[in-house]
């Protein structure tokens, strides 16, 4: 099998604005999601991302404090998955419980190192 990445992008709006009950049920959806995953040995990792950032610029002379860009922009999470081939990991993503508050996920395949 080979190995992807799924870059989660937005929803942070949205997200911000539920009850605890929402937050709780959304966060059921992605044990129960992820421990699928895992059940089936797809799952390698993967976290939630904090907001803050320093980036680093000008060969690592120049490091820039600032916040992540917002809505769409922003990346929350990753998570690290296996699967036959690039379709296939789309379909896996297809039932990422990002979705339910309106965010992106990009599919890309880790390129191996030999």
């Amino acid at each position: 099998m080979k190995e992807f990445m799924f870059i989660i992008r937005g929803g942070e709006d949205k997200y911000s604005n539920n009850s605890p009950e929402e937050m709780q049920q959304h966060m059921e959806h992605w044990q129960q999601w992820m421990g699928g995953l895992a059940k089936s040995e797809q799952l390698i990792g993967g976290q939630p991302l904090m907001s803050e950032a320093k980036t680093l610029t000008e060969g690592g002379k120049k490091i820039t404090d600032r916040p992540l860009a917002e809505g769409k922009e922003l990346v929350g999470g990753y998570l690290l998955i296996k699967a036959d081939s690039l379709d296939h990991a789309a379909q896996i993503a297809k039932d990422c419980p990002s979705f339910e508050y309106g965010c992106s996920v990009e599919v890309r395949e880790i390129s191996p190192m030999e």
